[in-house]
C-alpha cells in the first residue's frame, strides 16, 4: 500500500487544503531530488509517490474546474 494520500482523501479535502498540499508536495519532490543528487537519498520509491500524488491532486483540481467532481462544502 503507497504511503501517500489516496484519491478518497483528496478528494475530500476543499480547495484550499488541496492547494496546501499541493504546495507542501512540491516542497517535498524539491527536497528529495536534491537529496538525490547530493547521493544522500534513502528511500527513491519516495520520488515516484511524491510525483503521482502531485498528479493526483492537479487531476482533481482540473476535474473541479470542469465540474467533473465536486468540491465538499466548506464550513464557517
Amino acid at each position: 500500500m503507497a504511503k501517500g494520500l489516496s484519491t478518497e482523501e483528496l478528494d475530500a479535502m476543499t480547495d484550499v487544503e488541496l492547494l496546501e498540499k499541493l504546495k507542501e508536495s512540491k516542497e517535498e519532490l524539491f527536497n528529495l531530488r536534491f537529496s538525490a543528487v547530493t547521493h544522500r537519498l534513502e528511500d527513491s520509491g519516495r520520488l515516484r509517490e511524491v510525483r503521482r500524488e502531485i498528479a493526483r491532486i492537479y487531476t482533481i483540481k482540473r476535474e473541479r474546474e470542469l465540474d467533473i467532481r465536486t468540491a465538499p462544502v466548506a464550513e464557517k
